[in-house]
Formats: C-alpha cells, sequence, structure tokens
C-alpha cells in the first residue's frame, strides 16, 4: 500500500514538474507541432478504420438481437448513434490510444532516460520533464476534438452502410433513429471525457517511461506498464465521468 502512493506522489511530482511555462517557446512550438503529427495525424488511420467497422458490427447486431415487432426499427439507429457518442468514441477510442500512442510515448522517453539523454539535459540545467513530456501532452489534448468527430462521423457512416446491406435494419429506419432526439450535449459530454482520458494517457506513459531503471528490457516493461496503467485510468475515469456529467 505504501508503494502505491509512494507511485502517486511521484507522479504528482513529476506533473508538478511538467506543467510550467516553457523557458524557450520557439522550440516548445516546434516539439507541440511534431507531436501533433505524430500522435494525432499519425492516428488518424487506425480511429477510422476501427471506428467504421465497429459502427457496422454495432448496427448489425443491434438488428440481429432487436427482432421482435413490439421493438421499433427506428431503435436501432437511435441506439447506435448513443452508443458510438457516448462510448465508443471515446473510452473504446481512447483504449485504442493508450495502445498505440501510450506505448510509443513510454518507449520513447524510457530509451532517453537508459541512454541517459535526460540526464544530460538535467546537467545542462533543462527541466526534462517540461522539455520532453509537456508537448506530447497538449499535443495529444489538442488534436483529440478533431479525432473524436472523425471517429463519431465514420462510425455513423458505418452503421449507415450497414443499414443498406442489412436487411434486418431498414435503412429509412435507421436514418430516422440516427436524427431522433438528437442532444448536441452528447458531442460536448464525449469531447469532455476524451480530454481527460487522453491526459491520462500521455502523462501516466510519460511517467512509466520517466522513471524507467535499467536497459532495454525495463524500457517493454515501462511501455507495457504505461497501456496497463492507463487503459485501468480511462475505466475508472469513465466511471466516475459518468456519475457526474449524466446522472
Amino acid at each position: 500500500m505504501g508503494r502505491i502512493f509512494e507511485t502517486i506522489g511521484d507522479y504528482v511530482i513529476l506533473m508538478w514538474q511538467t506543467f510550467r511555462l516553457p523557458r524557450r517557446w520557439r522550440i516548445f512550438w516546434r516539439d507541440l507541432s511534431r507531436e501533433v503529427y505524430a500522435q494525432g495525424v499519425g492516428s488518424m488511420w487506425i480511429v477510422m478504420l476501427v471506428s467504421f467497422f465497429i459502427g457496422a458490427v454495432i448496427t448489425i447486431q443491434l438488428g440481429i438481437n432487436a427482432s421482435s415487432p413490439l421493438v421499433p426499427k427506428f431503435i436501432l439507429g437511435y441506439s447506435a448513434r448513443e452508443i458510438i457518442l457516448l462510448e465508443f468514441s471515446s473510452t473504446i477510442m481512447c483504449m485504442i490510444l493508450a495502445g498505440k500512442c501510450g506505448s510509443a510515448i513510454a518507449s520513447e522517453i524510457g530509451t532517453m532516460r537508459v541512454t541517459e539523454q535526460i540526464d544530460a539535459l538535467e546537467i545542462m540545467g533543462v527541466n526534462s520533464a517540461n522539455y520532453i513530456i509537456l508537448p506530447k501532452v497538449a499535443g495529444m489534448m489538442l488534436f483529440l476534438p478533431v479525432l473524436e468527430v472523425f471517429s463519431m462521423f465514420i462510425g455513423i457512416m458505418g452503421g449507415y452502410l450497414a443499414a443498406v446491406f442489412t436487411p434486418a435494419v431498414p435503412l429509412k429506419e435507421f436514418v430516422t433513429g440516427v436524427q431522433f432526439l438528437f442532444d448536441e450535449s452528447r458531442i460536448l459530454y464525449s469531447m469532455i471525457k476524451g480530454e481527460v482520458y487522453v491526459f491520462i494517457i500521455a502523462s501516466v506513459s510519460a511517467y512509466c517511461g520517466y522513471t524507467v531503471n535499467g536497459g532495454a528490457l525495463e524500457v517493454g516493461r515501462a511501455s507495457t506498464n504505461g497501456v496497463v496503467y492507463s487503459t485501468v485510468g480511462i475505466l475508472v475515469s469513465d466511471l466516475v465521468l459518468t456519475q457526474m456529467l449524466l446522472v
């Protein structure tokens, strides 16, 4: 139990060092643009691919399991939309990003630690946490709304195409359900959750890499721990945020 509190304390101290004003803004903006491209733009293909197929599968599954004549068919489109907006495009998508971006962040920073690049920065008087971690956290949080909008749109389009080719889901009823009782606050809710999740992914993965002790084997373990801890943090945060924002 004491080890858990010690880890949490180290994480808080690291974040305190990270979130300070950069000394050289030109270098910060350069690193930020690089991280936006690497972590954000570089993740668009996997987000779009997974969103399309998950949207299609959700629609088909709803059509198969809601075949009762007592259930109106427009409920299929309504349910698919709510699942995509409320959970998939925030929680599930960020769990995917934890595997792709979180492991990359942890392994990159861990490699810098074991090759003594971080030690060299500290010897030169540079706030290494601020210099290395802040652009990664800010870059992911900055580009997340774009990823979420694409995920929502592509997911619903996947459901639409599934309705075109699946007899169990009438296309007209699906479109009616997607438009039924649409609440714009659902998008804001999803954005808020997503921002919290990507902060957890970037900061926790960076912590796992920053605190590596050892060699290449420990870098691999840090990468795995970053994904695992980020995923657990996302699930716990999902429960808390759902209670706070929806109930």
